[in-house]
């Protein structure tokens, strides 16, 4: 009920502030386990995809958010911290966890922002849920959200979720794994140019 209460409230901001406009939230399939992976570039592209999402999306995030007074609000939403740089077991377990449940799981494969708006690899363990719990990957384009590379007095934002992608569970060798995030990446990019604003 607080997820949905916050993603109704989130939902007529974005709509008032930024014009959001959501596509292909048909994609997403509506059960079974499902990891959503956007491009990153603003710190509102979590709640933009969460807002936008037909179901609700538990994010992975640097650890650093959740102080107070607002890491007990994220977590509240389902999102869990992760420690960056290191294999964070506890964070991998989590996620694991959160698939195998047949939930929603929200990751930014680039791992980080990108600084100057392009769209970079993805980390090499970015699929590796996917793989161990066959499930469904969404690539998804979040445009328009770095709010600082716009001249528009009232800016528009898209999400577009594109069709999903499925990994069989199987075991993959650090080449096959690479390849497999070139093609979610492609896909990312494929999004970003066929809807840019």
């Amino acid at each position: 009920m607080w997820y949905h209460f916050v993603q109704f409230m989130f939902s007529i901001i974005f709509k008032i502030i930024f014009r959001l406009e959501i596509i292909g939230r048909e994609n997403i399939p509506l059960q079974g386990p499902v990891l959503i992976a956007s491009n990153h570039v603003s710190l509102l592209d979590p709640p933009l995809v969460g807002t936008s999402s037909s179901r609700p999306v538990n994010f992975m995030a640097k650890e650093e958010l959740f102080t107070f007074p607002l890491g007990p609000i994220y977590k509240s939403l389902g999102a869990f911290p992760v420690k960056r740089g290191a294999s964070d077991r506890q964070a991998i377990k989590t996620a694991l966890g959160l698939l195998k449940s047949s939930q929603v799981l929200g990751i930014f494969p680039e791992g980080t922002r990108s600084r100057d708006g392009k769209l970079g690899p993805a980390e090499p363990g970015a699929l590796t849920f996917a793989y161990k719990t066959g499930a469904a990957v969404v690539p998804t384009a979040v445009i328009g959200s770095n709010l600082a590379a716009r001249q528009s007095f009232w800016p528009k934002i898209r999400v577009v979720f594109g069709a999903p992608l499925y990994f069989p569970e199987q075991h993959l060798d650090k080449e096959q794994i690479e390849e497999k995030g070139k093609e979610l990446m492609k896909n990312i990019g494929n999004l970003l140019e066929k809807y840019k604003i």
